[in-house]
């Protein structure tokens, strides 16, 4: 019985749990999406509460620039640049047998810090919270030179308090790395899922790692149950935090100033597609925002899933949310795009975004490492598997049969016109000998084709 209802009936109700319990790679496209004017509203925030976000990180720039020398560059910004993809346009362009349109790649696998699309939600609630705590006790003014952050007396004020969080990897990364450099103490409960170098780099930061043999949602829990236990410790809530949403959202803006650098058009006749890997939720869900509050109706944000995880997919398309996980119709949520290995989904950004998602998919493990090895023979990219998952969403899109682009009035000379934006989550982080395990992987799938 799943919340009270047996299997059997679910099936009958929703005909995609065959696809999906059986571990086939699948498309849903949302036909409750709704115009972003109308359906903004039901986030619940707003473009101001993004430039509040945004003139935060602002603040920051200066301590972000002095203490992690990579940010110097773009002066204490955490930013990833966009590039063409050619060569993988004109593999996808063959896969398709017709023209995709133009092909990007968001490089949020090079962000600095920690090297993931987390370097954005992550470290800005961090910073949110160290700001919090710096003005209530009198030792920061918002006028004052963040740099002034830098300093014995206060990382030693921070070291009276920690920060806790629950992760597959990543965004224990960027909580722990911001963290420990500020003075907190810093726990990251970590999934059996995580992979033993994220695990190793946080502690070389002094951060302390605790490791679960089981799943996503145990560490999320137990990260949880240590901060109620303290008040003197802040939770970062991967399931429901508006702060890293928020983080997250302001990527938006940035994004469409980049693609105006680039001369990227964006508008109804030129849609931009883009393609979010998405694990809870957090991530995707408030660079969807972002996208949304600059972009409107002439973006269009899918999201993508493991075969093995696709909780948002089940969550959203049943309306259940994060009263359901994968493991309830017997999915075992096990993949080796780790950062996606989630069971269970953010019900607050489910049913925050759910009117302004166009659609969501699930792909499997070997075609993220057969992307993974193209990637890198044709583009010289290496990424991490999770991050290939955006890939095969222009294919799914170009190819779907369920009535989204004529609904949406995307007619083929509009589809010729399109930009689709690959968003890579991470990878340039991970150890020359993974990497290379990954390619192998791949390699020997491309000859097996």
């Amino acid at each position: 019985m799943i919340l009270g209802q047996p299997l059997a009936q679910w099936r009958a109700q929703y005909p995609l749990l065959h696809e999906l319990i059986a571990l086939r790679e699948t498309s849903w496209f949302n036909p409750a999406v709704a115009p972003a004017a109308e359906a903004l509203a039901d986030v619940g925030l707003s473009a101001a509460d993004v430039a509040d976000a945004r003139a935060r990180l602002e603040r920051f720039a200066p301590y972000l620039a002095r203490v992690f020398p990579q940010t110097a560059g773009s002066g204490g910004i955490i930013e990833s640049d966009v590039v063409p993809l050619p060569q993988m346009q004109a593999l996808l362009r063959e896969e398709a047998k017709g023209e995709i349109g133009a092909l990007w790649l968001k490089r949020d696998s090079h962000l600095p810090i920690s090297g993931s699309i987390k370097a954005r939600g992550g470290i800005y609630e961090v910073l949110k919270h160290a700001e919090d705590l710096a003005l209530a006790a009198g030792l920061l003014g918002l006028d004052d030179d963040y740099a002034c952050l830098d300093s014995d007396a206060l990382r030693a004020f921070f070291g009276g308090y920690q920060v806790a969080v629950g992760s597959t990897g990543n965004l224990g990364l960027s909580i722990g790395i911001i963290s420990a450099r500020l003075g907190f103490q810093a726990t990251v409960h970590m999934s059996a899922d995580a992979r033993q170098w994220k695990k190793d780099k946080l502690r070389a930061h002094g951060v302390t790692v605790v490791e679960y043999a089981s799943d996503y949602s145990v560490a999320v829990e137990q990260g949880r149950r240590q901060a109620e236990a303290d008040p003197r410790c802040h939770f970062v809530d991967d399931e429901n935090s508006r702060h890293l949403f928020l983080g997250y959202a302001v990527a938006g803006e940035r994004l469409r100033q980049q693609l105006a650098a680039a001369n990227v058009v964006v508008d109804a006749e030129h849609p931009l597609f883009v393609y979010l890997p998405c694990g809870v939720g957090g991530g995707p869900g408030g660079v969807a925002f972002g996208l949304k509050l600059a972009f409107g109706d002439a973006v269009h944000c899918l999201f993508a899933e493991p075969t093995h995880s696709p909780c948002m997919l089940l969550g959203v398309h049943t309306g259940r949310h994060e009263e359901l996980a994968v493991q309830d119709f017997g999915i075992d949520n096990r993949t080796a795009a780790d950062g996606l290995a989630v069971g269970r989904p953010s019900g607050f950004v489910g049913r925050a975004m759910q009117r302004l998602i166009d659609g969501y998919y699930t792909v499997s493990d070997e075609q993220m490492f057969r992307y993974l090895a193209l990637m890198e023979q044709a583009e010289g990219q290496r990424l991490e598997p999770s991050a290939l998952a955006g890939m095969p969403g222009v294919l799914r899109v170009l190819g779907e049969r369920q009535g989204y682009r004529q609904r949406l009035g995307l007619t083929p000379q509009r589809m010729a016109r399109a930009t689709h934006l690959v968003w890579a989550t991470g990878g340039s982080m991970v150890p020359q000998a993974e990497m290379d395990s990954y390619l192998a992987r791949g390699r020997q799938l491309l000859q097996g084709a």
